[in-house]
């Protein structure tokens, strides 16, 4: 595998929803969520987000690779509130993904717990005897030639989750620099978007729903 060099991108983050507590936004693929090692990562969401929103506090994150919806909490209770939501698995979270091929069913739910790949690292494998329980729904929404349009839900949150359990169903996302192998490689991004994010409002409670449009 070549070194990798991270070259983020200009798009500018969608403010979807911003109050005294919330911040939810959708966050461009090829942009860290987090700093990365080196100052040559330094550039990454949160720290763009810091210029307008300087009290931004990290709730959650998505893969490098991956678009979609982030939120983010203002204060830091609601930091803690949204931390607890995300810890009891009360944030419903939806995902497309273009997968290589067709599977043989229309939807199911994929079971396998996962670990880090040490040797490997940052690359997620599965692991019956010590890996972490893992959770993924998926539903074809669709077909595009030879691949598909996946709904992906996942049910529990762990680390390049929805790309390992793909891979394992035997439908790597298109476009995955880490998972995806031959003509499934050749795509200029990592087919995934976090489409849908619903919440409790940490202040008020309320049940709020985000969506942000897959860009492919």
């Amino acid at each position: 595998m070549s070194e990798f060099i991270y070259t983020p991108p200009d798009d500018v983050a969608e403010v979807l929803y911003a109050d005294d507590d919330l911040l939810v936004v959708s966050k461009p693929a090829g942009l860290l969520s987090v700093p990365g090692r080196g100052p040559d990562r330094a550039d990454c969401l949160i720290s763009r987000l810091r210029v307008e929103f300087p009290e931004v506090r990290l709730v959650h994150r998505l893969d490098l690779d991956t678009s979609g919806i982030i939120a983010f909490g203002l204060t830091p209770q609601a930091q803690a509130h949204l931390g607890k939501q995300f810890e009891a698995r009360k944030v419903q979270k939806r995902y497309i993904a273009l997968i290589a091929g067709r599977p043989g069913e229309d939807k199911g739910r994929i079971d396998l717990p996962l670990i880090v790949d040490w040797p490997n690292r940052p690359r997620q494998m599965v692991c019956h005897e010590t890996g972490r329980a893992a959770q993924t729904d998926w539903r074809v929404i669709g077909t595009a030639g030879d691949n598909s349009r996946v709904a992906l839900k996942p049910l529990t949150g762990r680390s390049h989750q929805l790309r390992v359990h793909m891979l394992a169903l035997g439908h790597p996302i298109l476009g995955d620099p880490l998972y995806a192998t031959g003509a499934a490689a050749g795509f200029p991004r990592l087919m995934l978007h976090a489409e849908e994010l619903r919440l409790r409002h940490p202040a008020t409670g309320a049940t709020l729903r985000f969506r942000s449009a897959t860009p492919f």
